[in-house]
This record gives C-alpha cells, sequence and structure tokens, in this order.
C-alpha cells in the first residue's frame, strides 16, 4: 500500500467516524452492546463463583469443616446450606453491598491475617461479633431467606421456642441471631458477650 493510498484510507476513516454517520453510530452502539454483554456475564461469573463452597473453603477451611455434622449441611430431607446461603444475601443489591464488605476479609486473608487455623482460632470470637452484628443490623436476613416467620407452624416447636418466637421475635425485640448463635458453627469463649448465658 502506497503513502497516498494509506492517506487516504485514513482520511476516509476519519470522515465516516467524525460525522454521525449511520454506520460509525450503529458500530458505536453495537461494540458498547457486546462490551456490556461481556462485562455483565463477567461480573455475574465473578459474583457466583464467590458465592461456591470451594472458594469459601480457601481461607475458611475449619469452618466448613465443622458445618459438616450440623443439621444444615446433612439432614434427612436432603437440602444443604452452603457458605453463602447464611452469609451472602440473595437479593441482588444486598449482594453487591456484601461482596464490597468482603472485599476486606480477602485483603485480610492475602495479608496473612488469618491463613492458618491457630490464627483463624484466635481471631475466632472477633470475627464471629463482628458477623451477629451484620446479622442483627439486618434482621437476620440470610436465615429469613429460608426461614420464613410467617409460616412456622408453633404446634410442631418445643414450648420455650414457641413462647420466645411469639414474643420476642414477633414484636420484633429480637432477631434470629440474638438466640441462635452457633446454630452452625462452634462458638468461640462467650464470656463477655452481652445477653450469653
Amino acid at each position: 500500500m502506497s503513502k497516498s493510498s494509506f492517506v487516504g484510507l485514513l482520511k476516509s476513516l476519519w470522515q465516516l467516524f467524525s460525522k454521525p454517520a449511520r454506520i460509525a453510530t450503529g458500530a458505536l452502539l453495537g461494540m458498547g452492546f457486546i462490551g456490556g454483554i461481556l462485562f455483565w456475564g463477567g461480573f455475574n461469573w465473578g459474583m457466583e463463583a464467590t458465592n461456591t463452597e470451594e472458594f469459601c473453603s480457601g481461607c475458611h477451611a475449619p469452618i466448613v469443616i465443622e458445618i459438616q455434622p450440623t443439621i444444615h449441611y446433612t439432614n434427612r430431607s436432603g437440602v444443604r446450606a452452603i457458605c453463602s446461603d447464611c452469609h451472602v444475601p440473595h437479593a441482588w443489591t444486598d449482594k453487591i453491598v456484601r461482596k464490597v464488605q468482603a472485599s476486606k476479609e480477602l485483603v485480610m486473608h492475602l495479608l496473612g491475617t488469618i491463613d492458618t487455623p491457630e490464627k483463624f482460632e484466635a481471631r475466632r470470637k472477633h470475627l464471629a461479633e463482628r458477623e451477629w452484628h451484620r446479622l442483627k443490623e439486618n434482621d437476620s436476613l440470610e436465615c429469613r431467606n429460608c426461614h420464613d416467620f410467617e409460616f412456622m407452624d408453633f404446634t410442631e416447636q418445643g414450648v420455650r421456642a414457641v413462647n420466645m418466637h411469639s414474643t420476642s421475635l414477633a414484636s420484633g425485640e429480637k432477631t434470629c441471631i440474638d438466640c441462635h448463635k452457633g446454630i452452625a458453627h462452634s462458638l468461640p469463649d462467650m464470656s463477655g458477650v452481652e445477653g450469653w448465658q
């Protein structure tokens, strides 16, 4: 290609893209649409990839092992809750907020804050209290994704559960996490935890 034909080609391309030509607008919209689909697909893939038990166990292996004998992991109905079912909200906007919060946890793991079982145990109480606070603040949203208070059959519950559910929980005075700390995990040393006997 000669220099003059190359310059001519550049001029033609400049004219095509410098005016609001249909082809230029169409190409721009097409590239934006394809780029948007690729971004959205990659973003959602990343969101789902970080919601797997395998991903969580990369940093929280002791927790994933300790949940296995609980009713949330193994039960007669075959329904299994994995980490993200209890620790990541299901609603999209709430999930985004939680993922942004969790990015700090990834940084802390990469810095070596909880990269060994011993370090994890040393910080277990702090981590548990932070999670309990989060669940208290959002009215145990993740619990309520599966355990809907409106559909609880009080006739199938023990006397103590009926008393608590029909008073404190129904009035909004308490939420699930107030009474069900350690429902699926080993509790840390609970001395000094408010409201714990």
